[in-house]
């Protein structure tokens, strides 16, 4: 049993390559049936490069879980980049809205039927908002599908479509250790026989490449004879494509350690400005709804757009010796336009559609980037571990198709508890004085208390309310607004009892939060007289007198305006002071003589308003002048 163990550990210990799997392993293969298959490819945990961060960071961190999209990751790395993906966004928001959540593949294929590609989650702030409006037109459009299956009362079938991925097991394996590889690296007729997908596998099994020596001569079959595959990525505006050989080549590092890698025999990305920012869509689809725009920015993307398809396509010509001996081509071109870019009938045309090559990613994507490439080409080729309990799976798989079948039964609905009409009357009751008291209508209040005949002991409801837990009488209220007015009216009038405590114990004169109202309760201890109520229950200080508190109210108003008289003297003292400090100080600066003091002439007078004046406006100024005093001899003439 040990020995088992440890040759499973050392089988497991490094990623498994398609296409270099060990010979031991190779041996045991076998098929797993359609019953014991794994329906859903999202629980397979995918083994990854396990680089020095990788391993540190999966030393810290155990296995993690997606249940949203119901996906399994290996470390929190993965977990990460998944968090970021269209398709957890997606999925987010479409249970936000009610909708139902997609798999990789059933969003990977709605992705496909939208008009413009998603362009990936490691894009810029600008490209942000594409993505946000392509994510958005996506989940209408899903709504609007959920909505119209409804009105048509269709039966809600569950798609059921192929596993993308063959799921093999071995005898070196634990029973609940299944090996899963994508369909998509097998061909056609590979595929409709499963039952000899084992020895198809086996027949795949490729020399690794070594890497040059020091004397320039390299061990195994070259990178240009082996087979190769081509990937190819384009939307929103990026393109990238890249051409690698499916032979690892084999580097070998200080101290003896073999690492296997990827070897790119050629790549190439593209970047044009096509996609209209926050709309969303490329401007061809843009002018074929709407019509042609006449903006500079609509005219920059459409001259991107034509450079963009013939950059692409002059690439794709030089390649085609190499695309042409690919044994697989995996294209991502979602959208008429891009299709119509990579597909499209042109002169020298290297991609067809009816290509028996072509494939399709089996898993979501981001941008198109180099980099994005070659995590879909380890995607693809490395093999997947999925340890899976089936006893476990199938007997929760039973219980929830039993839960489902069984009828829902509607919870029953908690019914509130029936309100007499006491109660109700009351809470009326309460609603009209408390507005009248906030108002301070006190003619209205009392007119209302004796309409209704309200008694003095009323208390407000309903009583476990915040509010009324503080203020449960007018009176606590009337004192807790500070309205001294109220207080008065409801003591003397209305004959309110200012006992009565709250829900913390308080009277309603410790609730008085100025002099003004304090007064008022004393005021009516002094009217109402000692033996109306308990006042020293109700903490009321000894009582005053309305004349009292008028005088005192004078001598403190007159007090207020004395102090305000003196303050301003005071001030009006210091100003002048102010004053002659700097005369004298500007009389000491001027020689003792300060400006000013010597009278002009009338001369000097006449001289210094006619200074900047035209000799024109000289003359009229002095006929002016003489007219008045002309006018002023006749007066005085006339006077005598």
């Amino acid at each position: 049993m040990a020995t088992e163990a440890s040759i499973a550990e050392g089988i497991l210990k490094r990623p498994l390559y398609v296409y270099d799997l060990p010979q031991e392993l190779l041996a045991t293969l076998s098929t797993k049936s359609e019953d014991d298959a794994i329906n859903t490819p999202d629980n397979a945990v995918n083994t990854p490069e396990r680089s020095e961060d990788t391993v540190q960071e999966h030393a810290v961190a155990t296995s993690t879980s997606c249940a949203l999209c119901n996906v399994s990751f290996l470390n929190v790395q993965e977990q990460r980049g998944h968090v970021r993906s269209d398709h957890h966004r997606y999925n987010l928001k479409a249970q936000l809205r009610g909708n139902p959540t997609l798999n990789e593949v059933e969003f990977n294929k709605a992705v496909g039927e939208l008009d413009e590609s998603i362009s990936g989650s490691e894009s810029s702030s600008e490209e942000d908002e594409d993505d946000g409006t392509q994510l958005t037109a996506l989940l209408k459009r899903q709504a609007k599908i959920s909505q119209t299956g409804e009105e048509e009362d269709a039966p809600s079938k569950k798609r059921t479509g192929k596993n993308p991925l063959f799921w093999l097991s071995s005898s070196l394996l634990p029973s609940n250790t299944s090996l899963g590889v994508y369909r998509a690296l097998f061909s056609d007729a590979e595929q409709e026989e499963p039952m000899y997908l084992v020895d198809s596998l086996r027949k795949k099994q490729l020399a690794p490449i070594n890497t040059p020596r020091n004397n320039g001569q390299t061990q195994g079959p070259s990178a240009s004879s082996s087979p190769n595959v081509f990937l190819c990525m384009i939307g929103g505006g990026h393109f990238a494509a890249m051409i690698v050989s499916l032979a690892p080549e084999i580097h070998r590092k200080q101290g003896g350690v073999v690492e296997r890698q990827a070897r790119v025999i050629a790549h190439k990305t593209f970047h044009r400005y096509t996609t209209r920012r926050k709309q969303g869509g490329s401007q061809s689809a843009s002018d074929a709804a709407r019509g042609a725009a006449h903006s500079a920015g609509s005219s920059l993307r459409r001259y991107n757009e034509a450079a963009l398809e013939k950059e692409i396509r002059e690439l794709l010509s030089d390649w085609r010796k190499m695309i042409d001996d690919a044994q697989l081509l995996f294209v991502r071109a979602t959208g008429s336009t891009n299709r119509r870019i990579l597909f499209g009938q042109y002169d020298g045309q290297v991609l067809r559609q009816n290509d028996p090559r072509l494939r399709g990613f089996p898993f979501s994507t981001r941008r198109a980037t180099q980099g994005e490439l070659m995590r879909c080409f380890k995607e693809l080729t490395r093999v997947k571990v999925s340890q899976i309990d089936e006893a476990a799976l199938a007997a929760a798989e039973t219980k929830q198709r039993e839960e489902t079948s069984k009828p829902s039964t509607p919870r029953p609905q908690q019914q509130k508890p029936k309100v007499s009409k006491e109660d109700e009357a009351a809470m009326l009751h309460t609603t009209q004085i408390q507005a009248l008291i906030r108002r301070s209508k006190i003619p209205a209040l009392m007119s209302y208390l004796s309409k209704n005949s309200i008694p003095s002991s009323f208390t407000f409801q309903p009583s476990d309310s915040q509010q009324n837990f503080r203020c449960p009488t007018a009176l606590h209220l009337a004192s807790n607004l500070n309205s001294p007015a109220m207080v008065s009216a409801l003591l003397t009038k209305a004959e309110a009892d200012p006992t009565a405590i709250n829900g913390e114990g308080r009277t309603p004169f410790e609730l008085a939060g100025d002099r003004a109202t304090r007064d008022a309760f004393r005021v009516a201890r002094h009217e109402l007289g000692e033996s109306k109520w308990n006042w020293d229950a109700a903490k009321v200080p000894s009582p005053i007198s309305k004349a009292d508190v008028d005088s005192r109210a004078e001598r403190e108003r007159k007090a207020a305006e004395e102090e305000e008289k003196n303050r301003r003297k005071a001030e009006l003292h210091r100003l002048k002071m102010e004053d002659a400090a700097k005369e004298a100080l500007q009389a000491k600066r001027s020689g003792g003589r300060a400006l000013g003091s010597v009278e002009k002439t009338a001369s000097e007078k006449r001289e210094e308003e006619m200074r900047g004046m035209t000799p024109e406006m000289r003359m009229r100024l002095e006929r002016e002048r003489r007219a008045r005093a002309a006018e002023e001899r006749i007066k005085r003439m006339q006077g005598k």
